[in-house]
């Protein structure tokens, strides 16, 4: 009889790097853009949402493709989603994903095992989330934009394409926790803060 054996998933650091910069890519579709300038897509089991525009699209492979280089050196401790008023440039809502990184895998090439369908099934977890999020979210009701901030070692020269700037926080948010996932080289925690309505502050 033939005997069988079970295959194992290995992680490599170049692979957990693409993984988590992908994640990245498609999280900026929270009320920014009209729905019109989305197509949808069949992405980790789920319906998502993904933008037709050029220029957005330009910026997000350009951006997860700087994430991908530092996740790779392991210079990367975070990244912030901030959504901002396009009026008043007031912080709305910030999408906080905390990265931890195995510093053996980095340090001596070390590689680990995980299986890719239990990697999507956590990140299925958070995406469906982050969808029930929004239907409790305070609608943005107002034309907004998005920038990210990206949280490195001191020691990593950004390119010039990006800049120096505050923290861009809320005032007193309301916090809510998400799932995290992790490829046993890159741990991602996520946290979304917003503002509060104007009758929460009232009550």
């Amino acid at each position: 009889m033939a005997s069988r054996s079970a295959s194992k998933d290995i992680i490599t650091l170049r692979g957990s790097a693409a993984i988590v910069s992908e994640f990245f890519g498609i999280l900026y579709n929270r009320a920014v853009y009209p729905e019109e300038s989305f197509s949808k897509v069949k992405k980790y089991g789920l319906t998502m949402l993904l933008t037709q525009d050029e220029g957005v699209k330009n910026f997000i492979a350009s951006l997860t493709s700087q994430l991908s280089e530092w996740l790779e050196a392991g210079k990367l401790q975070r990244i912030v989603l901030v959504i901002m008023s396009k009026a008043t440039s007031e912080v709305l809502e910030r999408w906080n994903f905390n990265i931890v990184t195995d510093a053996e895998v980095v340090e001596k090439g070390a590689i680990k095992e995980k299986s890719d369908k239990e990697i999507m099934r956590e990140i299925q977890a958070i995406m469906r989330q982050i969808a029930s999020c929004i239907t409790y979210l305070p609608c943005l009701d107002e034309p907004c934009v998005f920038d990210v901030l990206a949280y490195t070692d001191t020691d990593v020269d950004a390119p010039g394409t990006w800049v120096e700037s505050d923290a861009k926080l809320i005032d007193n948010p309301q916090m809510v926790k998400l799932h995290s996932f992790d490829t046993k080289i890159h741990k991602v925690d996520t946290l979304v803060s917003y503002k509060k309505d104007e009758w929460d502050e009232e009550e």
